[in-house]
């Protein structure tokens, strides 16, 4: 009855299933979150950065600036995903495209507030859209992702209308602009040679292939809980969904891998002492245990051994490896911001500069991060409880 009932919804009726006391008062928990996170980020621009946050002059990138890329790589992966499957609607990935296109949509809504609430003057973006500069990496990524978000909510909108065509066209303008967006943001490190463990022409790439794995984890992980709250098992189709994400997620973790190997090699054959140094901080130094334990062991080596031994054909098998996945992705995103700022650009020039600078974030800056986490899962809990009609259909553009 249950899994009849929801394949009928309509667009912006209440599923019972995420109506239920105990989802509203979850969702009412996370909303709360997000507004004790997010009004943290106003109290910070009001009292100044610099008393809240514990960024500094020397590493002036933190967590939010790591929180910010987080989601912002997590949605270009949603939004490449869902495009894929509409663009081939016969594919085992359609019936995941809806839900992965509004799940996108809220992941950089959230990395939005984030990068809103990092910026000490917000409100200078108004004079960077009325007088942009055409060679900044930074005004590029903004204008990129603010396009693409206009792109996705207007390709969402006609999705419920129905007007699938339309919004195939817009769903291919989204994905392009969220691949441009998201090679942009890679460079933005990979283009400041004063930072020699980020610069190269590693990055952009690398920040595809992320997104590829983070989107593809995010995507099995809400879809699993969709289901696990509904108490309904899936269907023949979304269980070929599912797996096939599980095969995006396997592949692009081995290139991750791989990726990270090559990286360290090529810094340790032909790098500056500066990068040497940086990574050295990353394998033995104060970065060590992030390294080792969040982005190797947890976050690479077991869901790879999870799903290259039978985990493709578990769903809850492959919902433990995404997990775990999204938690490791996290720490690679914050080891390669610090560790790119960890090293004092004049370290050996001038005597007392440490070997190492000294970053831990402060509360509020935790606060903040959280907030976008409240922000994402909110979102995700109402549109379940109003879009699942949308994220049942399986007709394609």
């Amino acid at each position: 009855m249950a899994e009849t009932r929801v394949e009928v919804l309509k667009p912006f009726e209440v599923d019972l299933s995420f109506a239920t006391p105990r989802i509203t008062l979850l969702t009412i928990l996370f909303f709360l979150l997000t507004v004790v996170g997010l009004g943290t980020g106003v109290y910070a621009l009001i009292k100044g950065h610099h008393h809240v946050y514990n960024v500094f002059r020397e590493m002036p990138w933190g967590l939010l600036i790591a929180g910010y890329i987080y989601f912002a790589i997590m949605s270009t992966g949603l939004c490449i995903l869902s495009f894929l499957g509409h663009l081939f609607g016969g594919t085992s990935l359609l019936p995941l495209s809806n839900r992965s296109l509004f799940l996108s949509i809220a992941a950089i809504i959230s990395g939005f507030a984030i990068i809103g609430l990092e910026l000490e003057n917000p409100w200078r973006m108004y004079w960077m859209m009325i007088t942009p500069n055409l060679t900044s990496n930074i005004m590029w990524m903004g204008a990129l992702y603010g396009l693409c978000v206009a792109f996705m909510i207007l390709e969402f909108a006609l999705i419920i209308a129905k007007k699938y065509k339309i919004a195939f066209a817009l769903g291919l303008l989204g994905a392009l602009s969220e691949i441009a967006a998201n090679t942009n943001l890679g460079a933005v490190f990979a283009l400041i040679a004063a930072r020699p463990f980020w610069y190269g022409s590693q990055l952009p790439i690398y920040f595809i292939a992320s997104a590829l794995m983070t989107g593809a984890a995010a995507l099995i992980v809400f879809n699993y809980i969709a289901y696990e709250v509904r108490h309904k098992p899936m269907d023949d189709q979304m269980q070929r969904a599912t797996s096939a994400a599980g095969k995006v997620l396997l592949l692009f973790l081995v290139a991750i891998a791989l990726a990270t190997i090559w990286r360290f090699l090529a810094i340790f054959t032909g790098g500056s002492d500066a990068g040497k140094l940086a990574a050295m901080a990353l394998l033995s130094g104060p970065l060590s245990f992030n390294f080792w334990f969040f982005e190797i062991a947890l976050g690479l080596v077991a869901p790879i051994i999870i799903l290259a031994t039978g985990g493709l054909r578990n769903v809850h098998a492959m919902f433990l490896a995404a997990l775990i996945t999204l938690i490791g992705a996290f720490f690679q995103r914050y080891d390669l911001v610090i560790a790119g700022q960890i090293v004092h650009p004049f370290y050996g020039l001038f005597e007392g500069i440490p070997k190492y600078l000294h970053y831990t974030p402060s509360g509020a800056e935790i606060l903040v991060f959280l907030g976008a986490v409240g922000l994402m899962v909110t979102a995700f809990l109402l549109g379940e409880r109003y879009f699942a009609g949308v994220f049942e259909d399986r007709e394609h553009h």
